[in-house]
């Protein structure tokens, strides 16, 4: 399979664009959205609009998400599931990916449900419109002011220990309301992926260990006001393999015979997410397709194994469906030559807009958005601009010969760039835009420096005018 569909060009240059005659091919195995193009002006142009221009007019760095990718994806899950699996199915966005208030509409739009992690995703979740019964409510240390919050919106919630579980207990036993919850159960199951984002095997701070399980289904039974829906597990992020999940289908539907032991009739299975994307040429990620294909014939045939009915099947894709629908924009600046060793050219972001090299020494490409059709003649580090050496957004980038002014794009950076922004040497984050057929539209405001200390405090006694 060849994981990113090119246009008929020079693979000399730099326009690694989708081919548009491959429609059914999955967003998650192209380098750029589905909309991309180079213009007649020479540049990338995304869901209609020339991204120099975008830039002009908004700024960078900028964020710049293709709606017809998001909602392309978004319907590939749905289809698969209702090709592939016989009962009921439904899509949860990881919204940890990218929380704001249009991406949560757009995807709920879409008929997605969405899985949140904190009070700050479930309070955007709701205020973008999305059904409570839709979003399931994770975390390994929610707070007390988190469960109540999440019992009075009505969401699920999914327990992760027992501190959570014997809270929600006390919370509810004054009352008569019964509060749907999922199990996170950690199914020791490996995968190859970076050390950080690897949470189903055993040693994670995530989840019940299996041999504390029929403790648990022994307190749920013990406290109707628990509505026990299911079980969960999440064997880890930027997975490329289908085997671990086949695997996981057959360790979690084991579970449900066993809950039925104890009074409990688990009628959801809930499989996390982790299908990979495509960061380089490099990158093979299976298709959504074939990711949810192994989901499904798994839980059928481990259901048929087991003599039980099929539960009501979950995912929860994050990266899939949104890292590759955004591309971020960033103006070329100073350039530093160091003869023999490295060649240096700064842009105006970096680890504040895109914490990932630096956190998981994740490997991009760059794309010279303004001379599409220009020789990848340099090899170049592209450098942040912030006061941190390690402040490199790619190390060895291969780039026509650039000069200040030029914009250049970083490609599949749709999920956890935004997310995990800060404001590391007091720089504003930036702004985004959601393009589709030849219009921006403004999703996020870029912050100012008044946003930056509007929640100081300076006491009177340090005031110095």
């Amino acid at each position: 399979m060849v994981s990113i569909p090119l246009t008929d060009v020079d693979r000399s240059s730099n326009q690694y664009l989708p081919s548009l005659t491959e429609q059914t091919a999955s967003p998650n195995q192209y380098l750029l959205p589905l909309t991309a193009q180079a213009n007649d002006q020479d540049h990338l142009a995304v869901g209609g609009c020339d991204v120099v221009e975008l830039v002009q007019q908004f700024g960078s760095p900028l964020y710049i998400l293709d709606e017809q990718t998001l909602r392309t994806a978004c319907r590939q899950y749905r289809q698969a599931f209702a090709q592939y699996y016989p009962g009921e199915a439904l899509v949860l966005y990881a919204s940890k990916a990218w929380s704001c208030l249009a991406i949560c509409a757009i995807v709920a739009s879409e008929e997605l449900g969405l899985d949140v992690v904190s009070g700050g995703e479930l309070y955007t979740a709701l205020q973008a419109g999305v059904a409570a019964e839709q979003i399931y409510f994770h975390g390994n240390n929610k707070s007390i002011t988190e469960l109540k919050f999440a019992i009075e919106a009505g969401c699920r919630l999914v327990v992760d220990n027992w501190l959570e579980l014997e809270s929600l207990a006390r919370l509810l036993a004054a009352g008569d309301r019964r509060v749907p919850i999922l199990l996170r159960l950690t199914p020791g199951i490996e995968c190859h992926t970076h050390e950080y984002i690897r949470t189903g095997h055993l040693d994670s701070k995530f989840g019940f260990d299996p041999d504390q399980v029929e403790r648990v289904f022994a307190f749920i039974s013990e406290h109707p006001a628990l509505d026990c829906l299911g079980i969960h597990a999440h064997i880890g992020s930027q997975i490329f393999e289908l085997q671990p999940h086949t695997d996981l289908t057959s360790v979690m539907v084991q579970w449900f015979s066993k809950a039925a032991e104890y009074g409990l009739s688990l009628r959801e299975l809930d499989l996390g997410g982790g299908l990979g994307i495509c960061y380089t040429e490099a990158d093979d990620p299976p298709s959504i397709e074939a990711w949810v294909k192994t989901l499904c014939q798994g839980v059928v045939q481990a259901c048929e194994t087991q003599q039980i009915p099929l539960p009501r099947l979950l995912c929860e894709p994050g990266r899939s469906l949104v890292g590759t629908a955004c591309v971020t924009a960033y103006t070329v600046g100073s350039q530093k030559q160091v003869p023999e060793i490295r060649h240096y050219v700064a842009v105006d972001g970096g680890m504040s807009d895109n914490p990932r090299p630096i956190t998981y020494q994740s490997v991009y490409r760059a794309i010279a958005a303004s001379r599409m059709s220009a020789p990848l003649s340099e090899t170049v580090a592209i450098a942040g601009k912030h006061c941190e050496s390690g402040d490199i957004v790619i190390y060895q980038a291969q780039l026509p010969s650039l000069e200040a002014g030029d914009v250049i794009v970083i490609p599949g950076t749709g999920a956890y760039n935004y997310s995990m922004a800060s404001n590391y040497n007091r720089v504003p984050r930036p702004a985004a835009v959601l393009v589709s057929e030849g219009e921006a539209q403004l999703i996020l405001r870029r912050e100012t420096y008044q946003d930056l200390i509007r929640q100081d405090c300076l006491p009177e006694a340090l005031k110095l005018v």
